[in-house]
């Protein structure tokens, strides 16, 4: 990377347009920070290493409001630190999204009239790649567009070659270990993507279905059961109690009739039963619930399939055939016409599983898979976040995070898919079991085929931040650049991501972390605080957004919602507001160049600055040193907010319209001035960056005739403070506030001159008097001046003649109209809360609104007097 000294400074600038058009701007700006190689990170370089790998987004997503979100943070956590001198590498890269990709190529071969089965697996892989390759990686091009920082020159994809190997060394490695093995257990399954999918991957929700209580047995010897899914009763092969139930002690160990077979099932005793809930009998399903398969284990029930891969019933009788849901009412149906049927409830809501790409309902299917054996990994994962190599941030997530680890089930890593990672695993014609790794040639001979099955997505990802590196090679780039510095994301994926990659960094860096910590972020929802979806017709393309209003406004309008942890609404009118901003920024430092500012030369020492110059300086040091703390502290909401007010408020808005006196009047002090607020925008611009890049890089460069504020020095608190000074400043701004406040009442336009006496004499403000005169449009006082108002403040006294700028009497008539309103509106709520039978019945939300209409009533009375008062007679 250019290194932050080596900048080519040029002649500055004082040319503007007038105005700042982010379209003609930010992709020009971009390409040019790419082909200067400013996000290009050197392994060799002597300079500190500072790492974000990107989580990789799918290959075939587009960017959305999320992916925004955390790039512009993690953008701005990596610009500062380039800037900082560290060797910044972010590192971009995509996932190959098994299952998503897969149904987006069958989607395509379908349109044809065909399936993958008619290409064979060989096939249809290399047109998945053709597919990649044409419509994959979208995502890319936008995070150009949204002005990511990464090191392009590293993008990474987790089918690669690379990554391939990785994935299949520690495979290989678990396998020998025996953290890796095959068994049938249940699985959930998806009966539309033909596949297992991972707990985390279903998602619940609460459905509309019927409860059927079922009698089974015959005569004296019967129970009831209660069900949900009465086509899984084909696959029952016992009836749970719990053993301390008296009602069905004597039912324990005998065999009763399973309705619609000619099958008897046992009655078993099993403490999972609860006999408080329904009739305390449960139907056991082994091959079709994961409850009832532990049941069976514990019991030595046999397992009965009745249900094939897509979800279609293969038991034998009148149902074969029958789709589940077709089946079920079918079942119901024949258990009434028996007389079996003792209740039906519908609808009865409860929580079903759908599986999260296509939101078909899971169906529980015993199956053989392969799995991780999480324990030891998983604890590993826990001791490092517990002993503080690891922090997760905020705090109060860990919880959530050691809820997961301390409580993980094995993982079930197969994909019934073609596209992924295949299983090196190889079966012979006797029945060996062959695992490859790498560097390993595959049995030869008849016989001998691979495993069908596929790696779940998440597994390869689990390897990004050490894989991406060039494990399992030591790299470079490996001992450069790992362990990471901070993984930074979404609480939401936690289970899914986070404690994957610990446990695998862990288990294949020999204990050494995969980053140092993990920086949560919540969820972008809209301005309601309602979370973004098609079916609510509240979903945003940022895309959209950065076209109307530029990237900047986007990056800016996320960062400045980002609180730790916290979800993120987010509305148009928000942005609009960020386009104002960065719109303010541009005017302010065109109008800065226009008026000489400058950065040439050393600053002018404090004895020579105005009180204005060294308040400014004060509070600039004071920015940087926070704008610090919050970015260690990863409070973006809080520096962007901190940042906006600096700007906005004291730079443009107090500064630049103080300092226009000064400029006016010439001369050493207007030297002066120009260099501080040469200085003053200088850091700010700089301090802006991270945030909103484009903007500030155009001006930037403008002001200081520099390369570009992408590689030049982060600002440090100079440790210039001027306490006297910022008093000064704030009694004047007091003064000038209070008086504007006063102009507003009296209804006079801002721009309305009114004649005033100023009386400053042994004050602080003596000085500022032309300042003041300019910023309230005060003018000189006349021979015929009289003074109608007069108001004292901080010590001063601001009189102002408003005799023939407004009617004092129809003032006065209307503000007494509104006293005695704000008067009455007071008496009823005071005779409210005196009224004890009201207060005893009244609801506490009904009370506190009237409070609140006292407290107003109050406020109003205490204004309007006041403005009546500084009024003179009619």
């Amino acid at each position: 990377m250019t290194e932050n000294a080596q900048q080519q400074p040029t002649a500055p600038s004082t040319e503007l347009p007038t105005q700042y058009a982010p379209a003609d701007v930010e992709r020009a700006l971009y390409e040019r920070w790419v082909e200067r190689g400013y996000f290009a990170a050197d392994a060799k370089s002597d300079k500190p290493p500072y790492t974000i790998v990107i989580p990789p987004p799918n290959v075939t997503g587009s960017l959305h409001l999320g992916h925004a979100f955390q790039h512009t943070l993690m953008d701005a956590l990596t610009r500062r630190k380039r800037m900082q001198g560290f060797e910044a590498l972010w590192l971009p890269g995509m996932d190959h999204a098994g299952i998503a990709t897969q149904n987006k190529v069958e989607q395509q071969l379908a349109e044809e009239g065909k399936s993958r089965h008619d290409l064979g697996r060989e096939e249809f892989v290399e047109r998945v790649w053709q597919w990649k390759e044409e419509y994959g990686g979208k995502i890319l091009g936008q995070m150009r567009r949204l002005g990511d920082g990464v090191d392009w020159d590293r993008e990474r994809f987790t089918m690669d070659e690379g990554l391939s190997k990785a994935v299949q060394t520690i495979f290989k490695k678990l396998y020998d270990d025996e953290l890796i093995y095959r068994a049938e257990r249940i699985i959930n399954w998806c009966p539309r993507c033909l596949t297992a999918i991972s707990d985390i991957e279903v998602e619940y929700q609460e459905d509309d279905g019927e409860l059927v209580s079922i009698k089974y047995g015959e005569g004296e010897e019967t129970l009831v059961v209660a069900t949900t899914r009465a086509e899984t009763m084909l696959g029952d092969t016992a009836v749970a109690v719990h053993p301390d139930d008296e009602r069905y002690r004597h039912l324990v160990g005998k065999r009763i009739k399973l309705p619609l077979t000619d099958r008897t099932i046992p009655v078993v005793a099993d403490a999972h039963v609860d006999p408080e809930f329904g009739t305390g009998a449960v139907k056991v399903t082994p091959a079709h619930d994961p409850n009832d398969f532990a049941i069976g284990q514990r019991h030595g029930l046999e397992s009965i399939t009745v249900m094939d891969e897509r979800a279609v019933i293969t038991a034998h009788g009148p149902f074969q055939g029958l789709d589940r849901f077709e089946a079920r009412s079918a079942i119901v149906g024949a258990l009434r016409s028996q007389g079996r049927i003792v209740a039906e409830k519908r609808p009865y809501v409860h929580s079903v599983g759908h599986c999260s790409r296509c939101k078909t309902t899971i169906e529980p299917r015993l199956s053989m898979q392969w799995w991780v054996k999480v324990g030891p990994l998983a604890q590993a994962a826990g001791d490092a976040v517990r002993d503080g190599r690891v922090r997760i941030h905020p705090e109060d997530m860990s919880k959530r995070y050691f809820d997961w680890v301390d409580n993980m089930h094995d993982w079930c890593i197969s994909r019934q898919l073609w596209w992924g990672h295949r299983i090196p695993v190889w079966y012979g014609p006797q029945g060996e079991v062959v695992c490859v790794g790498p560097d390993e040639q595959p049995p030869a001979g008849e016989g001998w085929t691979q495993d069908t099955d596929v790696l779940d997505t998440w597994f390869s990802s689990g390897l990004w931040p050490f894989s991406t590196l060039g494990w399992p090679e030591q790299t470079a780039d490996l001992r450069k650049f790992y362990p990471t510095d901070v993984l930074l994301t979404g609480h939401d994926i936690i289970f899914f991501w986070v404690a994957r990659m610990m446990m695998f960094g862990l288990y294949a860096m020999d204990g050494e972390v995969p980053f140092r910590t993990i920086a949560l972020t919540g969820l972008v929802r809209d301005e309601r605080g309602k979370k973004m979806s098609k079916s609510f017709g509240n979903v945003v393309d940022p895309l959209d957004w950065m076209d109307k209003y530029g990237s900047d406004a986007v990056r800016f309008t996320l960062a400045r919602g980002a609180n730790p942890g916290t979800d993120v609404p987010i509305g148009e009118e928000w942005v609009q507001a960020s386009r104002n901003f960065a719109n303010k920024i541009w005017n302010a430092t065109r109008f800065a160049l226009m008026n000489g500012a400058t950065v040439e030369g050393p600053l002018p020492d404090a004895a020579e600055m105005s009180a204005t110059d060294r308040w400014i300086l004060s509070r600039l040091n004071e920015t940087v040193a926070e704008v610090d703390a919050f970015y260690d502290d990863f409070q973006f909401a809080k520096l962007s907010d901190s940042l906006f007010h600096f700007a906005w408020d004291e730079v443009f808005d107090w500064y630049v319209e103080l300092s226009k006196t000064t400029f006016q009047a010439g001369g050493r002090g207007a030297e002066v001035s120009q260099r501080v607020l040469g200085e003053v925008l200088d850091v700010t611009l700089k301090l802006l960056h991270p945030v909103v890049p484009f903007v500030t890089d155009t001006l930037w460069t403008t002001l200081t005739g520099g390369e570009s504020v992408v590689i030049a020095d982060w600002p440090k608190d100079s440790g210039f403070r001027d306490q006297a000074a910022e008093r000064e400043i704030e009694t004047l701004q007091s003064v000038i506030t209070e008086v504007r406040r006063f102009r507003a009442d009296q209804g006079l336009q801002p721009g309305q001159r009114v004649p005033a006496r100023l009386t400053l004499d042994g004050t602080a403000l003596a000085p500022h008097e032309a300042a003041i005169r300019q910023l309230l449009r005060l003018q000189p006082e006349g021979d015929a001046f009289t003074a109608t108002a007069t108001l004292p403040v901080a010590g001063a006294e601001v009189a102002l003649d408003l005799s023939g700028t407004i009617d004092v009497a129809a003032e006065r008539k209307r503000l007494a109209k509104d006293l005695a309103a704000a008067e009455k509106e007071k008496a009823q709520a005071t005779a409210k809360l005196g009224n004890e039978a009201f207060l005893a019945k009244a609801p506490d939300n009904v009370v506190d609104k009237i409070r609140g209409r006292l407290a107003k009533a109050d406020e109003d009375i205490t204004r309007l007097q006041t403005q009546l008062d500084r009024l003179p007679e009619a």
